[in-house]
């Protein structure tokens, strides 16, 4: 089990300047987020989109400000879980434990709910029974490369995760199969280019005016078929497959967790950012109050309030002197 003072929901840029926050009282942090890399919206949606709002930066572009956070926090050492969805949440004696969907325990002192528009699930293909194989050779999100290697992988959809995963894995999977419904990718032109010019060579099989209608195995995924433009059927063996079909933003378990929730976003005290459960807290735009902004930096003065507060829960017959990082620098631990 994972031991930690602080376990923020979310790696996004509220999330992550939470961590330096935090790490400046001595508070050890541990970030889990359902997506399989950092930086939340930024990264997955517009990571090349400039931002303008950023004080001290003219603009700067998303991924740019994710990278620059993770340089940042790095002297307080957090950890994290990523590529899976904190599921339950238990009172204990000393705070909290939390569970996610791939079994992964943490116990903490203090949540920090930093979920942007919430928990990013998948877009899912409407085939009977492919829930069946998830985990089981139906996959999301590619997390470790390496699971696909000399094996039969299967992608489908039309942007730039079905674009940039195609062109991956062909470097290291047996066979790679690329199903689009359309005859365009939206993704971006250089990556469709490629795609097009890895199936003129024979490295991958291309499949477009097409569409998923079934999988099946025993146990195991172990076979695809697909309905052409001609409602044609072609089955497929297949050891993978990845539907890349988007994201779609939820709120997700946390919605059962007893907290004050209204039209989907939490409700928090504007002293501190704390919920209506003691030790809770729900910074950035999944949070709402009277006012409310969901602009990054209105985030980033939440996070430093709710660190604040966090120290007092924590530790609430420590003194905590307020001090400048212009005075005193960063004590890395």
């Amino acid at each position: 089990m994972i031991q930690t003072d602080i376990c923020i929901i979310g790696a996004g840029p509220v999330g992550l300047f939470s961590v330096f926050e935090a790490g400046l009282l001595k508070l050890r942090c541990h970030v889990v987020d359902a997506l399989p890399q950092v930086g939340g919206q930024l990264s997955e949606i517009y990571p090349k989109k400039p931002i303008y709002d950023i004080p001290g930066f003219p603009e700067v572009k998303a991924q740019e400000l994710v990278d620059n956070l993770m340089e940042q926090i790095k002297p307080f050492n957090p950890t994290f879980t990523l590529g899976e969805r904190l599921d339950t949440l238990e009172k204990t004696a000393t705070g909290f434990q939390l569970k996610t969907s791939d079994g992964t325990e943490i116990d903490c002192k203090v949540v920090v709910i930093a979920g942007g528009l919430g928990c990013f699930e998948p877009r899912k293909p409407p085939i009977v029974d492919i829930a069946k194989f998830e985990g089981k050779g139906v996959h999301y999100m590619v997390k470790d490369p390496e699971t696909f290697r000399d094996k039969n992988v299967i992608l489908a959809g039309g942007g730039d995760s079905a674009l940039d995963w195609t062109i991956e894995l062909s470097k290291i999977a047996k066979k790679i199969t690329l199903i689009h419904r359309n005859e365009t990718f939206r993704g971006a032109p250089d990556s469709a280019e490629k795609v097009f010019d890895l199936a003129k060579e024979g490295k991958i099989n291309l499949l477009l005016k097409s569409n998923l209608t079934s999988v099946s195995g025993n146990g195991k995924l172990n076979a695809v078929k697909v309905q052409g433009a001609d409602k044609s059927e072609l089955e497929l063996e297949a050891d993978y497959l990845i539907p890349l079909f988007g994201l779609s933003p939820k709120l997700g378990p946390i919605a059962d967790w007893g907290l004050s929730i209204h039209k989907n976003q939490i409700e928090v005290n504007t002293t501190d950012y704390s919920t209506n459960i003691p030790g809770i807290y729900a910074i950035g735009d999944i949070n709402t109050y009277p006012g409310k902004l969901k602009l990054i930096l209105c985030g980033f003065h939440e996070g430093a309030l709710m660190a604040q507060s966090a120290f007092k829960h924590i530790y609430p017959d420590k003194h905590l002197s307020f001090k400048y990082t212009t005075v005193n620098g960063i004590e890395s631990f």
